[in-house]
């Protein structure tokens, strides 16, 4: 009776310790006297002692940080560059057969792509066209972890740390940029201003009468100053209506 109760406690213990429970997000890789056997999950898993093995993989989305990677652009500045990049395993059974450490992995060849994919472009490119140099780091990321069964779903740049010698000279760019463009303004109002006193002197020119009372016009104006004495030039057109005809 004790070798009875003593044998079904045995198999009490073993048939325990062979079930295992997965979460809804996690799946398991059998393996069976070493072969790949299947996935099973989510849920109870009777795993056999001694004949099968488990191995837990986590189907959810996981954030890696890319260190920052020394890079020298295509125009040869220096920088410093990280990024996160956001991926999940979608097939577990290769995630475990085909590499050793499909984080690790992922991790350094996001290192490598993120150093390869940013040498490729300009400074300026780097600054302004980041959405492209984002989508061209989750394309190439995606095709490299395929065979790992994880899909790269976003890619982002986080910072770009410049030299401090590098960033007095783009403020200096940057307000040579400035200055150029006010200089560019001033002279299309100059040339605007330029080109309404022509137009307003041909249609002077074409009406005398419009003269005489623009010079009318700026006597009133000057009639408000304080100084004692104005001499303003009359042109003699403005007399011949008072002058009357006058005979040969």
């Amino acid at each position: 009776m004790p070798f009875g109760i003593a044998l079904l406690v045995l198999l009490l213990v073993l048939l325990f310790s062979a079930l295992r429970v997965l979460n809804e997000y996690e799946r398991g890789v059998m393996f069976t006297l070493g072969r790949f056997s299947g996935i099973k999950g989510p849920g109870v898993v009777f795993v056999f002692p001694v004949v099968q093995q488990m191995r837990k993989v986590d189907l959810r989305v996981i954030v890696l940080n890319v260190p920052k990677q020394d890079v020298i652009t295509r125009d040869n500045v220096s920088v410093k560059v990280n990024a996160v990049v956001y991926f999940r395993i979608i097939d577990a059974g290769k995630s475990i057969i085909q590499v050793a450490n499909a984080f690790e992995a992922t991790s350094q060849v996001a290192q490598t792509t993120l150093r390869s994919v940013v040498g490729q472009h300009e400074m300026d490119d780097l600054l302004a066209q980041r959405d492209k140099l984002n989508a061209d780091l989750q394309r190439i990321l995606d095709q490299s972890t395929e065979a790992w069964g994880i899909k790269v779903s976003t890619v982002e740049i986080k910072d770009v740390d410049l030299d401090e010698s590098m960033i007095r000279a783009m403020a200096k760019q940057a307000e040579a940029e400035r200055t150029r463009r006010a200089k560019i303004i001033h002279a299309e109002g100059e040339q605007q201003a330029a080109l309404n006193l022509v137009q307003a002197a041909e249609t002077l020119a074409r009406s005398p009468s419009a003269l005489q009372l623009r010079y009318l016009q700026t006597l009133a104006d000057i009639s408000h100053e304080r100084t004692q004495i104005i001499v303003f030039p009359l042109p003699i057109d403005l007399l011949k209506p008072l002058l009357g005809p006058r005979g040969d």
